[in-house]
C-alpha cells in the first residue's frame, strides 16, 4: 500500500491517506507532556493493507521527535508497541489524568 501519514487537528489525530482517500486514523490528546493515543480506525475499504501500522509508526515517530512521552489507551497502539520495543524509553502506564484528559 503507498500510503502518507499527516497530522491533523479538530480533532487532533495522525491520518493515513492512500491517493486521495483517508484510509484511517490514530486519534490522541496531548497534556502535561504527554500523548495519549486512545483511538485508531481504519476504512473497511484498507482493512487488512497495512495503514494502521504505518499511521501508528509515524505518530510514535512523531511523538518521540516532539519529545512527548506515550501512553497508550487504544488497543491497537498498545499491540503494536509491544511489537516495538524500541519505544519502551517514551512510553508509560496510563494514568489517572490521561483519562481525564480524553474526557475534557
Amino acid at each position: 500500500m503507498s500510503a502518507s501519514v499527516s497530522r491533523e487537528s479538530n480533532p487532533d489525530r495522525f491520518e493515513v491517506t492512500s491517493g486521495d482517500a483517508v484510509a484511517g486514523f490514530a486519534q490522541f490528546v496531548d497534556h502535561d507532556g504527554r500523548r495519549v493515543f486512545f483511538h485508531t480506525e481504519i476504512g473497511e475499504d484498507f482493512g487488512g493493507q497495512g495503514p494502521a501500522g504505518i499511521v501508528v509508526e509515524e505518530a510514535v515517530k512523531a511523538t518521540r521527535e516532539e519529545g512527548l512521552t506515550l501512553a497508550a489507551v487504544c488497543p491497537y497502539v498498545k499491540k503494536w508497541l509491544t511489537k516495538h520495543p524500541e519505544h519502551d524509553d517514551i512510553t508509560s502506564p496510563v494514568t489517572p489524568a490521561d483519562l481525564a484528559a480524553i474526557n475534557a
